[in-house]
């Protein structure tokens, strides 16, 4: 009897150390399979990390940084690079490492381009192109050309897209005797659009050159009042400050100077004319009659 309780014992611990051993590789399997599944979807988030990464480099395309109006020069400041997927790039993109932005550097867009816009090249127009100039004009305006000097044309400091005053500069003749020629200084019009300066119809040139002619844009109206005053005197170009673009007051104030304003000039007088006297002799009396000249050649004779 006491023999048999022994083996009992045996075979109950050894039953107990069977399940013990069961449960323990249970919980290993069970750890392994967890860690296993774990790496394997830190591995999937990192693969999708990379993919996404990699389709967000994509390329670089050219794009807006503000809103660009049809008319507009495009220049350095008005465009930036911007990440790109490459799937998305149309051949009509200026990608970088293909194109540079000095390709399209002075070029003027016939299309309105918003923030954040590719900039296309079929949308701009390049200095020689076939229809640049009209591309360049705000619809219903013209463009003329006036003749400019070192002095008039500022030294070349004026840039297309600068804002001008035109000035006349006359000499009135005089209408009397006196002989005193006037002289007047009028701003005809305000607030005109440079649209190029000789043959340079952009400022992406950094040297500094003297223009011998500017192109203006201007109103119908406008383009005949150009007409008339270059035959009349020196046109002047006067330079605005770009803050005052929209100054609708300070747009449609023309002014005008005589000179007398600037330096007080006295009329001429005529020369007084000499006197031519006639002795008369009256018997014992002598006397002098003054005799006034008869024409002009007469003043300046002795």
């Amino acid at each position: 009897s006491l023999v048999g309780g022994e083996h009992e014992d045996d075979v109950d611990m050894l039953r107990r150390s069977f399940f013990l051993l069961i449960a323990v590789s249970v919980s290993g399997a069970a750890v392994f399979v967890g860690r296993t599944w774990m790496h394997a979807q830190v591995a999937a988030r990192g693969g999708a990390v990379a993919v996404a990464e990699t389709s967000r480099s994509g390329v670089r395309v050219l794009v807006a940084k503000a809103n660009i109006p049809a008319g507009s020069f495009l220049r350095a400041e008005s465009v930036r690079w911007e990440e790109w997927p490459e799937d998305g790039v149309s051949e009509s993109y200026i990608v970088e490492g293909k194109s540079k932005p000095d390709d399209v550097i002075g070029a003027v867009v016939k299309a309105n381009f918003t923030v954040g816009e590719p900039i296309m090249a079929a949308r701009l127009a390049h200095p020689g192109d076939r229809g640049f100039m009209s591309a360049v004009l705000t619809p219903g305006n013209r463009a003329v050309t006036v003749n400019v000097t070192p002095s008039t044309g500022l030294a070349g400091f004026v840039s297309p897209g600068d804002r001008v005053d035109l000035i006349l500069s006359m000499v009135i003749q005089p209408q009397d005797k006196t002989g005193h020629v006037r002289h007047l200084s009028k701003t005809i019009l305000t607030n005109l659009r440079v649209l190029g300066m000789d043959q340079r119809l952009s400022d992406d040139k950094r040297d500094l050159t003297v223009p011998k002619t500017a192109t203006l844009e201007v109103t119908p109206k406008e383009a005949e009042i150009v007409a008339v005053v270059s035959e009349l005197g020196l046109l002047s170009l006067s330079l605005r400050s770009l803050a005052t673009v929209d100054d609708a007051d300070a747009q449609d104030a023309t002014t005008s100077t005589w000179d007398d304003e600037v330096v007080h000039v006295a009329p001429t007088e005529a020369p007084a004319a000499p006197q031519r006297k006639v002795a008369v002799v009256r018997g014992s009396e002598n006397s002098a009659i003054a005799v006034p000249p008869t024409n002009a050649t007469e003043i300046n004779q002795p």
